[in-house]
């Protein structure tokens, strides 16, 4: 914070002399003693040794140092400001401010302003806070140029705000590294979501009677998601559970999976343990979602009367009870090998029913909303299926 300038009287009574007087608030005055030329020589010569130091250190940092007014007129700005903006430091300090940013940037740091100097309003405030924005300014060539700022108060001897020091880094090349991070992110998300399809069609090829089903729950457990309010993040998650929710029939015997006279005790006891069978495949993979566990749990309950795990209410994870509904409802109003279609009516009837019991009731509301409000619809012909219809020809043919 800046210091209070005052000149100091000599032990003579004689008033002291401001060595180094300047406007950025961290320049220090000095007053001379009556003492012999010798010493008067040791003394001027420190003063100047520690002005020149500093004059040295701020004109020389990497970083642009800034001060303006409370009317945001710049005070004073380092020569370092060439090396950022392009502009002399006579030329920066000719400019206003707002010719210096961006305009969404300086519409930023007068809101930001604006709640510091709330702040000043407070009974009980730090005095030595700081504040830090991501802003963007404009160079002289017309280019945006990425900065941090730090900026804080420089303050009167009442304490009151009188001048702004900012201090602004270029972080050009760390925005470069974030971009790069994000395209190589983006790059490994999309081989992952490659691999996942090649898995779901390696388990619709197994049962082509159920050929696009994962692929239709997704689509309804996205929309479903959507509906709700779930976050982007979380719903890319929930579509790589959904294409492969399955995944774990394929240690199933196809000729189970595909039995039209209906189920043993044992052979359904087979099918129920496919949940957990995909988990076993999926757990070691390192997903940014949880993945495994939502193929673990999208046949788990509200009431606790699923499998494999009993789970019930919360702890079930909401992307496993978003799956839970969407595949009850696809799969009653789709064609089985062992029963012909009931129909989406009949769907919407049965977590109707058993909303709030069975279902989420979230989650049943934002699905009913979609099909009836809506008017949702399932897409036939995806770009899973139709990969698969050319792998297994006519298995979309159902």
């Amino acid at each position: 914070m800046a210091k209070s300038y005052t000149e100091g009287q000599d032990k003579n009574g004689g008033q002291g002399e401001n060595a180094v007087r300047g406007r950025t608030g961290l320049d220090e005055s000095v007053s001379e003693s009556p003492v012999s030329k010798r010493q008067r020589r040791r003394v001027d010569g420190a003063v100047f040794d520690a002005g020149e130091r500093y004059h040295l250190l701020v004109e020389r940092a990497g970083d642009v140092i800034w001060t303006v007014d409370m009317n945001m007129q710049p005070a004073y700005v380092s020569s370092s400001i060439t090396q950022l903006l392009g502009y002399s430091a006579q030329e920066a300090m000719a400019k206003p401010m707002e010719e210096v940013f961006t305009p969404a940037s300086f519409k930023l740091a007068m809101e930001a302003l604006k709640e510091e100097l709330s702040i000043e309003n407070r009974e009980h405030k730090n005095l030595a806070r700081s504040r830090t924005l991501e802003l963007e300014l404009l160079h002289k060539d017309g280019s945006i140029v990425p900065v941090e700022v730090n900026y804080s108060f420089l303050r009167d001897t009442e304490a009151r705000p009188v001048e702004i020091l900012a201090i602004a880094r270029d972080i050009s090349e760390r925005k470069r590294a974030q971009e790069e991070a994000k395209h190589s992110t983006e790059r490994l998300i999309g081989a992952l979501e490659r691999a996942i399809q090649a898995m779901a069609i390696i388990v619709e090829m197994r049962d082509p009677y159920t050929a696009g089903h994962q692929q239709r729950v997704t689509q309804l457990a996205c929309a479903i998601a959507r509906q709700i309010g779930l976050s982007e993040e979380q719903i890319s998650g929930l579509r790589l559970a959904g294409l492969i929710h399955d995944i774990g029939k394929v240690r199933v015997p196809a000729e189970i999976l595909a039995n039209p006279n209906g189920l043993s005790e044992p052979e359904f006891m087979m099918i129920k343990a496919h949940p957990l069978l995909g988990y076993e495949i999926l757990k070691g993979i390192d997903f940014p979602w949880p993945v495994a566990q939502t193929v673990l749990q999208h046949h788990e309950r509200m009431d606790g009367s699923g499998y494999p795990s009993g789970l019930s209410g919360e702890d079930i994870i909401i992307e496993a009870r978003i799956l839970a509904v969407a595949d009850v409802v696809e799969a009653m109003a789709s064609h089985r090998p062992y029963r012909a279609a009931l129909g989406i009516n009949k769907a919407l009837e049965e977590i109707s029913q058993n909303k709030g019991e069975l279902y989420d009731s979230k989650v049943v509301d934002a699905c009913l909303t979609l099909f009836r409000g809506k008017k949702f619809k399932f897409e036939e012909h995806t770009q899973i299926g139709n990969s698969l219809d050319r792998i297994y020809p006519g298995a979309l043919q159902s």
